[in-house]
């Protein structure tokens, strides 16, 4: 009974250290293509914070999971963290079809979407990007010119009920507003983790 425990034990977690480093291979080689994005940050740095903190790790799975393909676009010199952002082309498409927080959900009478983006970024352990780092992940590169993304609303539109999302359209951003219950299938969020 013991040594089938302890097998059932050694082959979880040979899949578990098997997603990993599938996962953290996935992440070296979007790295090593899109240089441009992280001038002067070394791979093998980056790697080893991933490693040494378990929650991120798992984080970065779930924005790649849900088509994120999370890279790291910066370095904080103050809290010598990595920071990463969704650089999928397009807003993320498992995170689509979301209203923005969970009051916007609550509000909804009828035809509730399935989460809101607050809610599902919070269970991932990621942030969803404000206007500045949106319009930072803007100037390494063109994204969501087909789609659009929620991003962090100040409380003073959403305490009027609304929301904000941007989105780049003729060779430029705009940051848009919209009724925080509002959903729509080419509209999800882009998130942020710092490593």
């Amino acid at each position: 009974m013991k040594m089938q425990l302890r097998r059932k034990i050694n082959i979880s977690s040979d899949k578990k250290n098997n997603k990993s480093s599938s996962l953290l291979e996935t992440l070296k080689e979007r790295f090593e293509k899109n240089i441009s994005r992280h001038k002067g940050i070394r791979w093998e740095d980056v790697q080893k914070k991933i490693e040494l903190n378990p929650k991120k790790l798992n984080a970065l799975a779930e924005m790649e999971k849900t088509g994120g393909e999370p890279d790291v676009v910066d370095y904080d010199n103050k809290t010598r963290e990595y920071i990463f952002y969704d650089c999928s082309p397009e807003s993320p498409k498992g995170r689509v079809s979301l209203c923005y927080d969970s009051d916007a959900l609550k509000s909804r009478k009828e035809f509730k979407p399935k989460n809101s983006a607050m809610e599902l970024a919070s269970s991932m352990g990621v942030e969803i990007l404000d206007e500045s780092e949106y319009i930072k992940l803007q100037s390494i590169g063109e994204f969501d010119t087909k789609s659009s993304s929620w991003i962090k609303t100040p409380d003073s539109i959403r305490k009027l009920g609304g929301a904000i999302f941007a989105d780049r359209r003729f060779g430029r951003v705009f940051i848009y507003h919209n009724g925080a219950e509002s959903y729509y299938a080419g509209r999800g969020f882009r998130s942020s983790l710092r490593v």
